[in-house]
């Protein structure tokens, strides 16, 4: 049975914890966390009876078969510092985090190195899991994580210059879609009056059939346009409307989520890099400490 640890239960960290655990992939007893504020890690305890809280790092990562790295880019380096020593060729860490890359983690740590990035549509059991595997990932290794998220997702091994892009799509668009969906919900209440319960009830079932409709259903989003227009009708009449106005408007989101992404990764590998001159600068003085 696979012992199973977490470092970081914020948002996302917590998400995919409450996620295995419904879903049955893993039981509580398996896991163990911890987190920079304590209460955060207990609260999940006591929310899933079984679960292991913990201290400090070390103690979530010692003796575990799969480690998740579940915090923020620059809270990386001083995680790998508290785990390194204690960490052994034969575990997998699994970083959630995509500016960190995976060469990286294999330049610092001892371990087999891995990157999914999960999504909020993980907790309804669907949607994607994207996976990135490290020179050390074995195809056993592989499937051991892939098993894992099945259970919550459909696991998507992608190729590392890849992950932000893909991110957009999977992770990042619940949140865009569901912008756009607010926008539309309240120009319906706006422009008639139409009661916000109802307006939200009915476009979110909208939105749930038209992912069917992608998926299970088997349209492409062209076709799925083109049956529900009519040439001259009210739908043709709008997305001419939206063609106009939504001008390339994804591709300057796109451009956006993008120099954010390399904003963080220069910020993670400047991290990185002080750390590295540190060490050298200590070897080089013998490791001594002017008192």
């Amino acid at each position: 049975m696979l012992k199973v640890g977490f470092i970081g239960t914020g948002s996302m960290g917590g998400l995919l914890i409450d996620s295995l655990i419904l879903s049955g992939a893993l039981q509580a007893h398996q896991i163990t966390v911890s987190n920079r504020t304590f209460a955060k890690a207990e609260k999940l305890a006591i929310r899933h009876p079984g679960i292991r809280a913990v201290h400090a790092n070390v103690e979530a990562a010692c003796d575990r078969d799969l480690i998740f790295l579940c915090v923020k880019p620059l809270e990386f380096k001083s995680v790998i510092d508290d785990i390194k020593a204690s960490m052994h060729a034969e575990q997998m860490i699994i970083s959630i985090t995509s500016p960190v890359l995976l060469a990286q983690l294999e330049e610092w740590l001892p371990c087999k190195a891995a990157k999914i990035i999960p999504s909020i549509t993980n907790f309804a059991l669907s949607g994607a899991t994207l996976c990135i595997y490290g020179s050390r990932i074995e195809a056993e290794d592989a499937q051991t994580i892939e098993r894992l998220l099945r259970h919550i997702s459909e696991p998507l091994r992608i190729e590392e210059q890849y992950t932000r892009i893909v991110s957009d799509l999977s992770s990042c668009g619940p949140a865009f879609f569901a912008f756009l969906l607010q926008q539309f919900i309240d120009a319906a209440i706006s422009e008639t009056g139409l009661n916000r319960a109802q307006a939200t009830a009915v476009a979110s079932n909208m939105l749930l059939g038209t992912g069917r409709l992608l998926t299970d259903g088997g349209f492409t989003p062209e076709q799925l346009q083109s049956r529900v227009s009519v040439p001259g009708g009210i739908t043709a009449e709008a997305l001419r409307m939206l063609d106009y106005e939504l001008d390339g408007v994804f591709n300057r989101l796109i451009r956006t989520t993008h120099a954010k992404y390399e904003e963080d990764v220069a910020k993670v590998a400047s991290s990185f890099r002080k750390a590295a001159t540190a060490d050298a600068l200590h070897v080089a003085d013998g490791g001594r400490h002017d008192d």
